[in-house]
């Protein structure tokens, strides 16, 4: 015997649904901005659960390109890479371009 389908989501679901819209319009907002810029190009458009590196990385087998950005620290410390693009730099496997910040 089944259990009845539920038509009320949980507040994890609901949660999650309100982080996955949220991400997928920062994506908008982003690609928007560089539009212009990508006349071309082929920009695939995911919002992915799970932790950023572990995802990016394994994202980049099918990848021509991954682009990640640094941390955007001023001083010495915009020198040092973030976790995430350090990671991404040593293990994926495509290559990999760092972007800065805007000053």
């Amino acid at each position: 015997m089944h259990a009845p389908a539920r038509a009320v989501a949980t507040r994890r679901e609901r949660v999650e649904l309100a982080h996955r819209s949220r991400a997928e319009a920062v994506i908008g907002e982003m690609l928007k901005a560089v539009a212009e810029d990508l006349d071309g190009l082929s920009v695939e458009r995911v919002a992915v659960e799970g932790l950023p590196a572990a995802v990016l990385i394994d994202r980049s087998v099918d990848a021509d390109l991954l682009v990640v950005g640094s941390r955007g620290r001023g001083g010495f410390l915009a020198l040092a890479l973030g976790s995430v693009s350090t990671a991404c730099v040593h293990h994926a496997t495509c290559p990999v371009l760092v972007v800065p910040a805007p000053r």
